[in-house]
């Protein structure tokens, strides 16, 4: 999986949580989810647990706590699936 990929499948996980739909639009690597999407931090969780679902991983609580922006989240997710 390519990283467009990656990333269109995070915009699907994050987007019935976003609260700027602007801000989601225009969506890129250093789109923070809580200051620029509006994801509180209880939605941010279940974003979490959607992305684990979606790609068959398992995010340990160190990596939750850095996935806080989108360049973050996909080295994370880019990081379990090698570990796979």
């Amino acid at each position: 999986m390519n990283k467009e990929e990656t990333i269109l499948q995070l915009k699907n996980i994050v987007k019935p949580y976003v609260k700027n739909q602007e801000a989601f639009e225009n969506l890129n690597e250093e789109t923070d989810f809580i200051n620029d999407l509006k994801i509180n931090s209880a939605n941010l969780v279940d974003v979490i647990l959607d992305i684990e679902e979606a790609f068959n991983i398992v995010i340990d609580n160190a990596s939750m706590e850095r996935m806080l922006n989108v360049q973050a989240t996909l080295d994370i997710i880019e990081t379990k699936l090698a570990e796979k």
